[in-house]
């Protein structure tokens, strides 16, 4: 059966635009190796992060460097191997990174993010799944006085710049608000806008449900086997051979691989994470990035999920879960931490291109196929929001938002 859209990757971003374009009246088939919300969109933090309106940008300070370059920076690690492969991309992330440079592609990054959780709450409604959002914001903790007072006049500017609420806890606020702590911090920053998923991966099976309810298929197979086929596309299932007029190509990580077997070169790299879930200790009220240990603690139901900061490595490379190690011994000073709930930490990749902008829109060089990936850090937050630009693009319409900032054309030897 010829179907109008298939959509090949099924984490938050696919599921969320396979099912936007449903709820449009779209004939449309989502395509995964696995089922929905089983790789990255399960593994994250579960944060829909609305203060993030400036995407992480890597550090430019030569000492920023050499401490990175030496271990020193918890919330960055890498394999050396990769370096010589990512070199190009992280080359150009670097400079992307300039401060100039930097707040022209926030202005296009916030314009997105503005829209994260008004469009989550939009398809959580649909799926019935607020049961598994927390309307609690996120908390920046700090160790020391000096990093806590500079995070509260960052704070402040973002507030003025783009309206994000924030509250800044001292040390003792942030104890009152979260006793299980055992030492004593110098303050927090806390987001209020945002909020937290109960269970990251559940969210994305909520939606896929009503995908499938809205006349949606879901099938699992092989990507790479995707090719043209007359003035449409094909791709190779286990229930078949699967046609469809135009194809949406939403595999996060894997996104690179497939989009190289179709001629195109796109400045894409991945950053490893890590997670694991403890259980039987304290627990948070709302999650909390330990600022200076880079790693986020989340209560979840599968209990208090540690997710770590970036690892810079190969997609197939061997585990080395050094970062999560650390972030353990660091939250164990925090609070009583429990035991670990999985005997095997999870480890998974996000999707980055190197002026951190996702890519979305429309491929170029063949007729009826898109791209929506890239997302890096934010592709659970920014599901549904990429989801609506994607489809507005799709039908020919007026985007809801500035569309030029993602589109695919925007790199030179493209």
């Amino acid at each position: 059966m010829k179907h109008e859209i298939l959509v090949i990757g099924a984490g938050m971003i696919g599921t969320c635009t396979a099912l936007e374009l449903a709820l449009r009246g779209h004939s449309v088939t989502l395509m995964d190796r696995s089922l929905p919300g089983r790789e990255t969109s399960y593994g994250n933090a579960g944060v829909i992060q609305r203060e993030a309106v400036e995407p992480y940008a890597m550090p430019r300070g030569i000492g920023q460097l050499i401490s990175a370059a030496m271990g020193r920076d918890p919330g960055i690690s890498y394999h050396f191997k990769a370096l010589a492969s990512m070199a190009p991309a992280l080359w150009r992330y670097w400079r992307a990174s300039a401060l100039e440079r930097h707040r022209e592609i926030s202005r296009d990054y916030a314009a997105l993010i503005a829209h994260s959780t008004s469009e989550h709450a939009r398809l959580m409604e649909l799926a019935n799944a607020t049961d598994l959002v927390r309307r609690g914001g996120l908390r920046l903790a700090y160790r020391s006085s000096s990093l806590f007072e500079g995070a509260t006049r960052d704070a402040e500017r973002l507030q003025s710049e783009y309206g994000i609420g924030f509250a800044a806890l001292g040390g003792e606020k942030l104890a009152q608000a979260e006793p299980d702590l055992r030492i004593a911090m110098a303050g927090a920053i806390h987001w209020l806008d945002s909020w937290s998923v109960s269970d990251p991966g559940g969210l994305v099976e909520r939606y896929a449900a009503l995908f499938q309810q809205r006349g949606g298929r879901v099938v699992q197979g092989d990507a790479i086997s995707l090719r043209e086929k007359g003035r449409g596309w094909a791709v190779d299932t286990f229930e078949g051979t699967v046609e469809a007029a135009q194809v949406v190509i939403a595999l996060g990580p894997w996104s690179a691989e497939l989009t190289r077997s179709l001629g195109y070169r796109l400045p894409l790299f991945v950053k490893r994470g890590y997670h694991r879930h403890y259980a039987g200790g304290g627990t948070l009220s709302v999650p909390m990035l330990d600022a200076e240990r880079g790693y986020v603690l989340a209560p979840q139901q599968r209990g208090l999920r540690i997710s770590t900061g970036a690892e810079i490595a190969r997609v197939d490379a061997v585990p080395t879960p050094h970062q999560l190690h650390a972030a353990e011994a660091a939250a164990r000073q925090l609070l009583d931490l429990g035991e670990p709930v999985e005997f095997v930490p999870w480890m998974g990749c996000r999707p980055c291109v190197a002026d951190m902008r996702p890519v979305i829109g429309e491929a170029g060089r063949h007729a009826g196929l898109w791209f929506n990936f890239g997302h890096g850090h934010q592709g659970f937050t920014l599901g549904p929001a990429s989801a609506r630009l994607l489809s507005d693009l799709i039908e020919r319409r007026q985007p809801f938002i500035r569309a030029e900032g993602y589109a695919p054309g925007r790199f030179s030897h493209y």
